[in-house]
C-alpha cells in the first residue's frame, strides 16, 4: 500500500520508526516531513501537504502525528475530503475505517507508545470501508457540507 506520513517534532521519533516497520512489511512510504528535528516547525506546514495527498490519491492512506495527535488532527481535516481521525484505541482504529472511511490516522506521540501506535496503524492498514448504505449516506452529508451545502 501506498502510504504517506507525517509528523512535527512533537512526533518525529514515532514517525521515523513506523516509517521504517510500514517500509519493512513491504509498503510504499512517501515522508512528508519533518525531515529532521526542528523545535520549531508546525504541523499543518507537514499535515496538510500529507492530506492533500490522500485526497488526490498519491497516497492510499495517510499518519499523521505529534504531541497530543490533536492539532495534526485538526489540520488534516480542514482538507476537502479527509477524514482524519485521532485514533488511541484498538476499536476506533478498525472502526474508524470501516464505518466512516477514515483514510487518515492521526496518533499522539506522548499519549501511546510505539508498540500501540505501531498496532493501531497496522489495523488502520488493513481495514477496508464496509460501503454500507448508512455509512454512504452520512459521509455524502460531510461531502455536501464540504461542498457548502448544509
Amino acid at each position: 500500500m501506498k502510504i504517506g506520513i507525517a509528523a512535527d517534532h512533537g512526533g518525529f521519533t514515532m514517525k521515523q520508526r513506523i516509517a521504517v516497520a510500514l517500509k519493512s512489511a513491504g509498503h510504499e512510504v512517501t515522508d512528508f516531513g519533518a525531515v529532521q528535528l526542528d523545535p520549531a516547525d508546525d504541523y499543518p506546514d507537514l499535515v496538510i501537504p500529507l492530506a492533500k495527498a490522500v485526497v488526490g490519491g498519491e497516497v492510499e492512506r495517510g499518519i499523521a502525528l505529534c504531541r497530543s495527535g490533536v492539532g495534526a488532527c485538526i489540520a488534516a481535516n480542514k482538507v476537502a475530503g479527509a477524514r482524519a481521525a485521532l485514533i488511541h484505541d484498538i476499536f476506533s482504529a478498525r472502526q474508524g475505517v470501516e464505518d466512516d472511511d477514515m483514510n487518515i490516522i492521526c496518533i499522539g506521540s506522548l499519549v501511546v507508545g510505539y508498540e500501540l501506535a505501531w498496532e493501531l496503524v497496522k489495523i488502520f492498514i488493513a481495514s477496508s470501508f464496509s460501503g454500507a448504505e448508512r455509512h454512504r449516506r452520512r459521509l455524502a452529508k460531510i461531502t455536501e457540507q464540504e461542498r457548502g451545502g448544509i
